[in-house]
């Protein structure tokens, strides 16, 4: 048998060469060591697009070193990758372009976190946002929503890194050589924020209540947010709003909050934790998406339009997720869907087993769900994200 270990570093680096996949990259950079010493040497460079990849729970199985792995898994070709992130063991992480945002368990320090090449930058502790005796969180690894970047940290230092904090959902945000949090001001009226994106130079939010505003961040000052309109109200849902192919559209997901048991064909059971409630007997609950509605949004002329149809666009949404991908350019996946991954708090924080368990797809033509949560590890820190995979 040949010994593939000891082949000439000339003819692997013609090998990566012809590689346009991340996925490739990856795969031979952990064949062993001598390949991945040379994949180190050789930066990978492609103008293909990249479907998005499931990072999934950690799986704790005893083994001090291989409870730091992470699995992410390819819609491109179906794969499962393992890697070794020390830096994001035991904490809630997020991610925007390609970057996480990890937040500490039990002291709730924020950091960038590069999960491939490694790099990390550290940010100010949460305890430096406006008012935080008041706004912190239960446990401190879900005080910090959602986080968004307004550029990739390893191409640029003028960035901004925006988030929704606090039991209240406020709009803050850092800048590089800040040394705390800023708080955006908004009409207090107008509820908590439910998800935040970076669209054409400015920062896209949207409130509990279907409330849509604006950041503007071009001059030396930050604006105050702006309302725009206000879409349809949805009770107990959960609102997203990103981009696609240049347009703006609004999501709202209901069936996210827990709720008591009203028959035995409700997909996800959750037992509660007793002590939590101050109940002696056990809790039984349940949760589950049980529909999607879809909004196109006209900035300019300030209306919005109920749709049913993606065409080739297909949505991800979940737990710090809020984005789009042409479907066409990704062989396994489907148009006109959305995939999502669990967004129940309640689940993570209070079930006995932690959540991640309402994942799947919903296919907007006949309204479908197909579940997909087979072999899915539960936490009840850091749920399954969707990530943006870059090396750098």
């Amino acid at each position: 048998m040949p010994d593939w270990s000891k082949l000439q570093s000339d003819l692997l680096g013609v090998i990566l060469s012809r590689m346009d996949l991340i996925e490739d990259y990856l795969n031979f950079s952990s064949v062993c060591k001598s390949w991945h010493s040379v994949a180190k040497e050789h930066r990978f460079i492609s103008n293909l697009p990249r479907a998005p990849w499931l990072m999934l729970a950690e799986e704790d199985d005893g083994d001090e070193d291989d409870n730091t792995c992470r699995k992410f898994y390819s819609f491109y070709n179906d794969m499962i990758f393992k890697k070794r992130i020390p830096e994001a063991h035991g904490k809630g992480c997020m991610e925007s372009m390609g970057w996480l945002i990890t937040v500490g368990k039990e002291d709730g320090e924020i950091s960038l976190l590069h999960p491939f090449s490694g790099v990390q930058i550290q940010l100010p502790h949460q305890n430096t946002t406006s008012l935080y005796e008041f706004n912190r969180t239960r446990f401190p690894w879900i005080f910090i929503k959602k986080a968004v970047l307004s550029a990739n940290p390893s191409h640029t230092p003028d960035y901004v890194l925006m988030v929704i904090e606090g039991k209240t959902e406020r709009l803050s945000f850092w800048r590089p050589g800040d040394l705390l949090w800023t708080r955006i001001t908004k009409p207090i009226h107008f509820g908590y924020f439910s998800d935040v994106i970076y669209f054409n130079g400015s920062f896209y939010a949207i409130t509990y209540g279907g409330c849509i505003q604006v950041c503007d961040f071009t001059g030396p000052e930050p604006a105050s947010i702006r309302i725009i309109m206000q879409i349809a109200r949805c009770i107990d849902c959960k609102y997203y709003i990103l981009e696609s192919l240049g347009s703006l559209f609004a999501v709202t997901q209901s069936g996210v909050g827990l709720r008591y048991f009203e028959d035995d064909s409700e997909r996800i059971r959750l037992t509660f934790i007793p002590a939590i409630y101050n109940h002696d007997e056990v809790i039984q609950c349940m949760s589950g998406t049980i529909f999607f509605f879809v909004f196109k949004i006209d900035l300019d002329a300030h209306i919005y339009t109920p749709i049913t149809d993606l065409g080739d666009r297909a949505f991800f949404l979940g737990a710090n997720a809020s984005f789009s991908v042409q479907a066409s350019q990704f062989p396994g996946i489907k148009p006109n869907h959305i995939y999502f991954t669990d967004n129940c708090l309640g689940a993570y924080l209070h079930s006995e087993r932690g959540g991640g368990l309402d994942m799947g797809m919903f296919n907007l033509a006949d309204s479908s769900f197909q579940p997909h949560y087979d072999g899915v590890s539960l936490s009840r820190v850091c749920p399954p994200i969707w990530v943006t995979p870059t090396l750098c």
